[in-house]
This record gives structure tokens, C-alpha cells and sequence, in this order.
């Protein structure tokens, strides 16, 4: 039995992610800001009030591990505010950028003594975090706080190598969630969330720092 911890797990794909581990018999650390009841009612450890932006609320993370060893640290907590060219709203892409970029680097560093050799790190980034893949431009706030992300992703893989930690850059897919306005042209949570359950069981030191979509589709930068 494997230990998962994930933010932003109430509600979306975060919720999923966790529904589906529990149901194969991993242990969960369901981290999020408020709690759900479809959350509450799985069954797992939720740890809620932490908010990935303070350095304060996540200093308190590492106290409900105790010497617990986390296997895989999944940030999945993330927020999407429409910002295009007409409308910068530079508020908004500033708080993209804490929750999306910086949030997974701090609650990565606040975790660091709770990983070992073994241990691996997923972030969930977006395909409209792909220079190469941008073909409409806008959202501002969102494409830039994901790239940045899947920078710090990158760096991570290199720098914790050595430690015998590998790293993940995961696109869901377009998800049918709130985030997507349950897009009618998007899978289904479960569906993504069984792709990238795949993806990281399939993560190794040799293919560390690579950036996916869900279906196994490496993804160009």
C-alpha cells in the first residue's frame, strides 16, 4: 500500500484522484482549502484549511505526516481565470501565477523531508502550457503560470534525481470539470484520472521530467 498525497482534492479530478486510489487500496492525504462532503464520505485522511499560496498554512502540512514517507505528492490544486489582451488584469494573472507556479515549488520544499528514493512528484500542468502548442493565444495568466510550472517541473526532475525521486508534467486532458464549465467535449474525470494513474505508475528516473497528456502522448514544451 502506497501513501498519495494530493491537493486540491475536493472536488474534480483532485476528488477523483483520490476516489479511484482508495478504491485500489493506496493510502490518501486528501489536502485542500475547504472540504466536500462527497470528500468527507470516501473514507480518506483529508487534511483541509491549507492554502498552497501562504507559506504559514503550509508549514503546518508537514505536522499531520508525523515521520510518515509520502510515495507520490500529486499537486493537483489549481485555478483558471479568463485574462485575455483587452481585459490584463495583472491581479489576476498574479494570483495564477501563486497558486498554479509557486504554490506546487512551496509545498514541494515544505514535503521534501516526507520523500525518499522511490518517491515521486506530479505536477498537473496544461496543454496550454505548450509554447509550441499555442494556436489562439489569450489567457494570459494561465498559459504563463502553466509554463512556469512545467519549468519548476523540470528542474525539479534534475535536481532530485540524484535523491532517487522522479517527476511527473501531467495534462489531464480536457476534463469534463468546473474548471472546464463541464465542457460537453471533454472525458470524463474518471477516464482522465484512470489515464494518469497509468502515467505515473509508469514514471521511472529514466523518463523523469517529461511532459504527458493523460493518453501517454508525450507533449511538445
Amino acid at each position: 500500500m502506497a501513501t498519495y498525497l494530493v491537493t486540491g482534492a475536493n472536488r474534480g479530478i483532485g476528488y477523483e484522484y483520490c476516489r479511484q486510489l482508495q478504491a485500489r487500496g493506496d493510502r490518501v492525504i486528501a489536502v485542500c482549502r475547504s472540504t466536500s462532503e462527497a470528500l468527507q464520505q470516501l473514507g480518506v485522511q483529508v487534511e483541509a484549511g491549507i492554502d498552497i499560496t501562504s507559506d504559514a498554512s503550509v508549514a503546518e502540512l508537514p505536522k499531520c505526516l508525523g515521520d510518515g514517507v509520502i510515495d507520490v505528492l500529486i499537486h493537483n490544486a489549481g485555478i483558471i481565470q479568463r485574462v485575455t489582451l483587452d481585459n490584463l488584469d495583472f491581479d489576476s494573472i498574479r494570483e495564477q501565477f501563486e497558486v498554479n507556479a509557486l504554490g506546487p515549488l512551496r509545498v514541494t520544499q515544505a514535503l521534501l523531508p516526507h520523500l525518499q528514493g522511490g518517491s515521486k512528484i506530479v505536477l498537473m500542468t496544461s496543454r496550454m502550457g505548450s509554447i509550441a502548442d499555442n494556436t489562439s493565444g489569450s489567457s494570459y495568466g494561465y498559459r504563463m503560470s502553466k509554463v512556469a510550472l512545467s519549468m519548476a517541473g523540470k528542474s525539479l526532475a534534475h535536481d532530485l534525481k540524484p535523491r532517487g525521486i522522479a517527476v511527473a508534467i501531467l495534462h489531464p486532458g480536457l476534463v469534463q470539470t468546473r474548471m472546464t464549465n463541464f465542457t460537453s467535449s471533454g472525458i470524463t474525470p474518471k477516464e482522465s484520472v484512470q489515464g494518469l494513474l497509468t502515467r505515473i505508475d509508469q514514471l521511472t528516473l529514466e523518463n523523469t521530467g517529461t511532459f504527458w497528456h493523460a493518453n501517454g502522448e508525450v507533449l511538445p514544451w
